[in-house]
């Protein structure tokens, strides 16, 4: 395979995954709560991960747009899945946090998924999934800095 095929190759392979990634954040959401949106199982997800943010906060991560975020989290604190406090360091914002109920849920629904993943890779070597963990993470860092570089080049263009 030329460098060519194989940066084909890859595109169609990670566009399969996105859309697969879509669906699935679809019908975890629906597993979460009824009425959330797929989109902000992802933002519960990273609350999670990351411990108290600002709306702000999420929305550079996510690099999405702020009426989105905005929708996302009201949607959650309406199901009552996200908590939000003051923030300490600056008492005119707010943090935002999983409630016992979002964080309960969300890691029944993690359990379960990690289940299938090793359900899935069951054949593959343990070193195999440790690679493709690693290889993900770096491609993830690397939309971590674009996505940033972009967002500081719009601020400041």
């Amino acid at each position: 395979m030329d460098a060519h095929e194989a940066y084909v190759a890859l595109e169609r392979e990670i566009g399969l995954l996105l859309r697969r990634s879509r669906a699935i954040s679809t019908r975890l959401a629906r597993e979460l709560h009824p009425d959330l949106d797929g989109a902000a199982y992802g933002l519960l997800a990273l609350l999670q991960d990351t411990g108290p943010l600002r709306a702000s906060d999420l929305v550079a991560r996510l690099g999405l747009d702020k009426s989105t975020v905005s929708r996302q989290v009201s949607s959650l604190v309406d199901l009552g899945l996200v908590d939000r406090a003051a923030d300490p360091d600056d008492g005119r914002a707010q943090v935002l946090t999983p409630s016992r109920e979002g964080a309960s849920r969300l890691s029944r629904i993690r359990d379960a998924r990690r289940a299938r993943w090793q359900d899935d890779l069951s054949g593959w070597a343990t070193d195999d999934v440790a690679t493709l963990a690693t290889l993900l993470g770096r491609l993830n860092r690397l939309g971590e800095v674009r996505e940033v570089a972009e967002v500081e080049e719009s601020v400041a263009g």
